[in-house]
């Protein structure tokens, strides 16, 4: 991952702490990235991600589509071994690297975003073509439509479902509300944080914290929630992501 700017602060500076809010496998991932920028990372998921009870659909695809790694965990290794001759593509670099880990060849780079990767399929793939999409159950309705109304014929199997929780442990409601901001993946997750934070006694110190978000998208509910201190990355990818923390929360100039 380049560093895009998010170089870690100078040892003397005071350690920064960047509340977490995605799954905990993810999150443990993006906690890794952000210890090596100089930033401590505080877990706490506002959703758990619990495999799903599916059947792949029988018959020949000419494409499979894949926009979380999880959809790669919750597959059986038959099942994986199936598709390893399907034509695989992408959203992002974290489903590009579960692919490459669970031996699945991509057919082109990780797209940057789904809006990207359903007009690379419109353009390259002729109309009536049959994809395969494994699908969360808790997803929005964008790539489906694209790739419908680009004529291609689309049949989504849900393999995980993405649940929102109830409330934080104590231990993860302490850790927040000792954090100076937090990053948001996704607007449901953000959504889910404001309930979660609010649940905690948290609401005016979760409105007060630095929020960076992937998107102006995402970014929705802290706004309308009232979070003063309100970004968006410049590209919906982890790297610029992470570069705009590192804006977000770099010491004013002096003088």
């Amino acid at each position: 991952m380049s560093g895009d700017g998010a170089r870690a602060p100078p040892e003397s500076a005071v350690t920064r702490r960047i509340a977490l809010m995605r799954a905990e496998d993810d999150a443990e991932a993006t906690a890794a990235e952000l210890a090596a920028r100089g930033f401590e990372a505080a877990i706490a998921p506002a959703i758990e991600i619990r495999a799903l009870p599916a059947a792949l659909p029988d018959g020949r695809f000419d494409a499979l589509v894949v926009t979380s790694p999880h959809a790669f965990h919750a597959l059986e290794q038959a099942e994986r071994a199936r598709l390893a001759t399907t034509p695989l593509h992408v959203v992002g670099q974290r489903a590009a690297r579960a692919a490459r880990e669970f031996g699945l060849a991509l057919a082109g780079e990780p797209a940057a975003d789904a809006a990207a990767l359903a007009a690379r399929l419109a353009r390259t793939l002729p109309q009536a073509a049959r994809l395969l999409y494994l699908a969360g159950r808790n997803r929005k309705p964008t790539l489906e439509a694209a790739l419908v109304a680009a004529g291609l014929s689309v049949q989504a199997v849900e393999l995980y479902a993405a649940e929102a929780r109830e409330a934080w442990s104590a231990r993860e409601a302490c850790a927040v509300a000792a954090c100076d901001g937090a990053l948001h993946y996704s607007r449901r997750s953000a959504a889910l944080a404001v309930a979660l934070a609010a649940r905690a006694g948290l609401a005016e110190r979760f409105r007060a914290i630095d929020h960076v978000c992937l998107s102006a998208d995402v970014a929705e509910p802290l706004l309308a929630d009232g979070a003063r201190r309100v970004v968006s990355a410049d590209r919906p990818d982890e790297a610029s992501l992470i570069a705009a923390l590192a804006r977000a929360l770099a010491p004013s100039p002096k003088g």
